[in-house]
C-alpha cells in the first residue's frame, strides 16, 4: 500500500477548478480542443427527480419536443432521502439525466416547474467540460433553433 501524502501535496493534486472555487475567483475557461470547436460548459446535464414513470415520460417527451432538451434519460427505482416539512422522508422515485445547452437551463427549468406534480421540484443541472465532440454537437443541433429564438417557452 502505498505511503500517504502529506496535505499540501494532495492539494497540489486537486484540479485547478477546485482550489479557484475554494479561492473564491472563478475558473478560467479553456479554450475549446483543437479541431473540436466545444467550448467547455456549453452543455449541461440536467437532473429532475419525478414521482413515477409516467410523469417521468411525460416530462421527457415534452422537453425534446420543446427541443429543450436533446435527449432524457430516464432511471427508474432510485431511492431518494431528504429532510421536507421538518420530517425525514424516504420516496422511490425515477431520475431524469437531460442533455441541453447550458444556456436553455433556466428555460428548461421554467417549463419543468410549471408541469412538475411537486411543490418544489429538484431542477439542478452541471455543465459538460468534456466529452465525445460528436455527439456535443449533436445536442447545440437538435437544441439550435430554441437557443437562437430567446424566447421563453410556455
Amino acid at each position: 500500500m502505498p505511503a500517504l501524502l502529506p496535505v499540501a501535496s494532495r492539494l497540489l493534486l486537486l484540479p485547478r477548478a477546485l482550489l479557484s472555487m475554494a479561492s473564491g475567483s472563478p475558473p478560467s475557461q479553456p479554450p475549446p480542443a483543437s479541431g473540436s470547436g466545444y467550448v467547455p460548459g456549453s452543455v449541461s446535464a440536467a437532473f429532475v427527480t419525478c414521482p413515477n414513470e409516467k410523469v417521468a415520460k411525460e416530462i421527457a417527451r415534452a422537453v425534446v419536443e420543446k427541443r429543450l432538451a436533446a435527449c432524457v434519460n430516464l432511471i427508474p427505482q432510485i431511492t431518494s432521502i431528504y429532510e421536507w416539512k421538518g420530517k425525514i422522508e424516504e420516496d422511490s422515485e425515477v431520475l431524469m439525466m437531460i442533455k441541453t445547452q447550458s444556456s436553455l437551463v433556466p428555460a428548461l427549468t421554467e417549463f419543468v416547474r410549471s408541469v412538475h406534480p411537486y411543490e418544489v421540484a429538484e431542477v439542478i443541472a452541471l455543465p459538460v467540460e468534456q466529452g465525445n465532440p460528436p455527439y456535443l454537437h449533436w445536442v447545440h443541433q437538435v437544441t439550435e433553433s430554441v437557443s437562437n429564438s430567446g424566447t421563453a417557452l410556455p
